[in-house]
């Protein structure tokens, strides 16, 4: 489910991106690339193609938010929630570690290990 609205979420973006891209502006941006300076000349008249525009901007925004928080939503539906409490008592050490620390186990290395240099013994 999450994935089908990942991919729904994409093309609405890509779609919101076109819509604003075609707005005309005073920069000129995409909307010059209809042909004369009108933009998509001969598709709608001046008037109309900005009320158009400016619907499908709405539209496409409104859906955005909806997709948004509705993935936002299944985020954190999928999360179980955690306690401090639970997590601290998952820290402590468990009956099974072998009495005494870190420490007395690194004592216990050191006492094994041989001291001092190994010189072979050559007659």
């Amino acid at each position: 489910m999450q994935q089908i609205l990942i991919v729904v979420h994409l093309v609405i973006v890509l779609a919101l991106v076109g819509v604003i891209l075609l707005q005309r502006s005073d920069s000129g941006a995409l909307s010059g690339l209809g042909g004369g300076g009108g933009g998509l000349s001969g598709f709608m008249t001046g008037r109309g193609q900005a009320n158009a525009l400016t619907r499908a901007t709405a539209i496409l925004a409104t859906c955005f938010f909806l997709t948004s928080i509705a993935l936002a939503v299944l985020a954190s539906s999928a999360s179980k929630p955690r306690s401090v409490i639970d997590d601290a008592a998952s820290k402590l050490p468990s009956q099974s570690a072998p009495a005494g620390g870190v420490l007395d186990q690194l004592k216990q290395i050191d006492q094994k290990a041989p001291t001092g240099p190994q010189v072979p013994n050559s007659r």
